[in-house]
């Protein structure tokens, strides 16, 4: 098991910064529905999960996951870069 280098303080601050609005890869998805023609919603709370587009008229929802909560082998995913805390949660089981 590793130990973290930060105090659980400096962690706190740290992961509190981490937002899930407007990211990279969210910010082109949207990007890409708005030259389609297609009207959404962002962000609406009052569905489960908050999806980062909804599409009203379509009766769809879609939710930005980048490679790292895909688990994908490309340099930013997860198996290439876990989390050096709370190891034995990030770990499968099946690998």
């Amino acid at each position: 098991m590793t130990v973290d280098v930060f105090t659980k303080k400096r962690r706190s601050e740290i992961m509190g910064r981490i937002t899930g609005k407007d990211t990279k890869p969210g910010l082109t998805v949207r990007c890409i529905l708005h030259a389609l023609g297609f009207q959404f919603r962002l962000h609406r709370t009052d569905l489960p999960g908050k999806p980062d587009v909804v599409l009203p008229k379509w009766r769809t929802v879609v939710c930005v996951q980048g490679c790292f909560w895909h688990g994908h082998s490309c340099r930013r995913g997860s198996r290439n870069r876990r989390p050096k805390s709370n190891t034995d949660y990030w770990t499968d089981p099946r690998s």
